[in-house]
């Protein structure tokens, strides 16, 4: 018996990166994999390679009629939701100065705006059924500054206070719903290889990355969708409004 077993989970950002590796993880314990992304194909492509038991939507999770939508079509169709990964997300590589306000606003929607819609209706729906677990994917950069990534510290920060605010209020309402956020540092994921590939120094970012961990390298996908999986899983019934630093040292 997997450690999700029949349980049903809704991943945001599902066509690449963590979310993939999440939905791949959690399928392979016995989950009912819902992903969502904006890239049409790559979910598409997703689906294809993974086989039975997963599904996948299409959602710009800056669009708040969209996840009602979405967590409709879920719980009409599973009966519940079990557990949702808040993975969507998108960075932007200016410091405070070059960065701009139509920017700023597209990186809080993205990363900010999304997580709050998507609490907001998963505890909707999931204090109906007996409770649930919410992972949301912030980052070391909501844990620490960096100079050049003024909008997405902020943003990512914003994330991991709004994850404890939501688990203390699921927890003054005893509706069974934990809520936690994990903080990856530089792993190798599409979003991160765009960054590497808008650096004027491609290479010299590349190696500047892999220096920032203690360890000496990123990570991978997996390293993160393992500690998301324990977290939706029944193993962490006692763990809510924590952080999980994914970050080969970076924190320490």
């Amino acid at each position: 018996m997997g450690r999700l077993q029949d349980k049903i989970v809704l991943i945001t950002g599902g066509a690449s990166g963590i979310g993939l590796a999440t939905a791949r993880a959690a399928l392979r314990e016995g989950a009912k994999v819902v992903i969502t992304d904006r890239n049409v194909q790559g979910g598409e492509a997703a689906v294809a390679e993974l086989g039975d038991g997963i599904e996948f939507l299409a959602q710009d999770v800056t669009k708040e009629d969209r996840w009602v939508e979405v967590i409709g079509h879920v719980v009409q169709k599973y009966g519940r939701l079990d557990g949702l990964v808040n993975n969507a997300g998108c960075g932007s590589l200016h410091n405070i100065e070059d960065e701009t306000l139509e920017g700023w606003r597209f990186v809080h929607a993205v990363n900010v705006e999304s997580t709050f819609l998507g609490c907001k209706y998963a505890i909707k729906a999931m204090k109906q059924t007996g409770g649930g677990s919410i992972v949301n994917v912030s980052s070391v950069a909501g844990l620490l500054g960096a100079a050049d990534l003024a909008a997405y510290c902020s943003a990512k920060g914003a994330v991991r206070l709004l994850t404890k605010s939501t688990a203390k209020w699921c927890a003054q309402q005893n509706y069974n719903i934990r809520c936690n956020s994990i903080h990856p540092s530089f792993l190798y994921t599409p979003m991160v290889q765009q960054m590497i590939d808008a650096a004027p120094d491609s290479e010299k970012m590349r190696r500047r990355l892999e220096r920032t961990a203690p360890l000496g390298r990123m990570g991978k996908p997996e390293d993160a969708a393992n500690v998301v999986l324990f977290l939706l899983s029944d193993e962490s019934p006692f763990i809510t409004g924590a952080e999980y630093a994914i970050d080969g040292g970076t924190t320490a």
